[in-house]
């Protein structure tokens, strides 16, 4: 919509329903109450630390990269764009276990927590 001096899009009212909010974490760091739902997203389990220390809502395995994406990436900078798309096409490949994990965390704090640096 056009009005005096400028151009102008008409938005949409926000939602007056909380937004989630998505922050990541090292397996290896203390649980706080901040963190909100925790959810491991590494296809394995963080060497040393059991059930009681990781604190986890949820393990979704399937979605976490899987293990011949993770071996070639390496965690090499340079190879950093390809295995996003590598990845995101992994999880084209489950999309109902992605609805899931979206309606999980709408509308909640999440902390997707993994063991790498």
């Amino acid at each position: 919509m056009k009005t005096g001096g400028g151009n102008r899009v008409a938005r949409k009212p926000r939602s007056k329903e909380p937004r989630s909010s998505i922050a990541i974490k090292r397996a290896y760091d203390k649980p706080t109450p901040q963190d909100g739902l925790r959810i491991l997203v590494d296809r394995l389990w963080p060497r040393g630390l059991s059930k009681a220390e990781l604190k986890l809502d949820a393990w979704p395995r399937a979605l976490a990269p899987s293990t011949a994406l993770r071996k070639w990436y390496g965690h090499k900078p340079q190879r950093f764009v390809e295995f996003g798309r590598r990845y995101t096409a992994e999880l084209a490949r489950c999309p109902d276990q992605l609805e899931a994990l979206r309606a999980t965390i709408k509308r909640h704090a999440a902390t997707l927590i993994t063991a790498t640096h």
